[in-house]
């Protein structure tokens, strides 16, 4: 078994059929084929069970293709370590980014391409949990995103701690008797819609928690995990919704007011997280060098 037949068996797997992952590879059928049969027969055991033209992997197949993925990615990070040795900075520098986040990113990013131009970015975005993903699949260096996260093999440098703000359609402004300002208890009736992670806890338990802590249940009329739809519903006159202050900068709504919640405790923490395990290039090293630690 060698890193070329790793990196044909991940391409079947991801490509689904033999004829597409050749295609992929730029190689004939057969001798892909051919790669196959010689590592199951290495390694003894079925890789795929085949359902027409399509393959699926066996419970052997599954612990191999997760093997496999981390060693073609260290393989990778060792050929970039390796070149960095005597290169200035230069390379992909790959990002994942919560939207609700995306605010920390803009002007960094162009910074550092006035400094290092010869670094080019992929950028990648969704929801924390989708975030957290992708980056222990190694498909991005480093991740701008919301906490919590239960991951434990990262490191990472907080972001300051900002307040949660109420976002309203405008033509509730009398409802509000234009206010800039209102408490928890005076939202208890708004139709809200929230911020809901696909997979783990987040936005959405703090908010719920928050309102049973002044005594009432909040009326959620609909979960989304992409601000940017909130805020779009919100705008339609759909309902309210409640995110941190930073989102809005980032996120720009017509329509819509931005209420201070005066008596509310919870607060929004945010983070630039990468794995401890894996090299990091120069240019990841740079950008996380551009965020200011909080300290205290």
């Amino acid at each position: 078994m060698d890193i070329k037949q790793l990196h044909y068996f991940c391409t079947i797997v991801q490509e689904g059929q033999i004829t597409r992952a050749a295609k992929k590879l730029h190689m004939a059928q057969p001798p892909l084929s051919q790669q196959l049969k010689l590592l199951e027969q290495e390694l003894g055991v079925k890789l795929f069970d085949r359902n027409g033209r399509t393959l699926d992997l066996t419970e052997s197949g599954k612990v191999l293709y997760k093997r496999a993925k981390r060693i073609l990615s260290q393989v990778s990070e060792t050929m970039v370590e390796v070149k960095e040795t005597d290169e200035g900075i230069k390379g992909v520098l790959s990002i994942g980014a919560s939207k609700s986040c995306f605010a920390y990113l803009p002007d960094r990013i162009r910074k550092f391409r006035e400094k290092y131009p010869q670094v080019t970015f992929q950028l990648r975005e969704g929801d924390t949990s989708y975030i957290g993903e992708l980056l222990k699949n190694r498909e991005i260096e480093l991740a701008i995103t919301r906490l919590p996260l239960e991951m434990s093999d990262i490191s990472m440098i907080r972001f300051p701690i900002e307040p949660y703000v109420l976002v309203i359609p405008d033509t509730w402004q009398d409802q509000i008797k234009n206010k800039f300002s209102i408490k928890m208890i005076d939202i208890k009736d708004f139709p809200l819609l929230l911020l809901h992670r696909i997979n783990g806890k987040g936005q959405f338990e703090l908010v719920v928690n928050e309102c049973r802590n002044h005594g009432f249940e909040p009326n959620v009329v609909l979960e989304c995990p992409d601000v940017s739809m909130l805020l779009q519903l919100v705008s339609a006159g759909v309902g309210a919704t409640i995110v941190p202050k930073s989102t809005l900068l980032s996120h720009q709504s017509n329509n819509t007011l931005t209420i201070e919640l005066e008596d509310a405790s919870i607060m929004s923490e945010s983070a630039i997280i990468w794995l401890k395990d894996r090299y990091l290039s120069k240019s990841a090293h740079r950008l996380i060098e551009s965020f200011p630690k909080v300290t205290g």
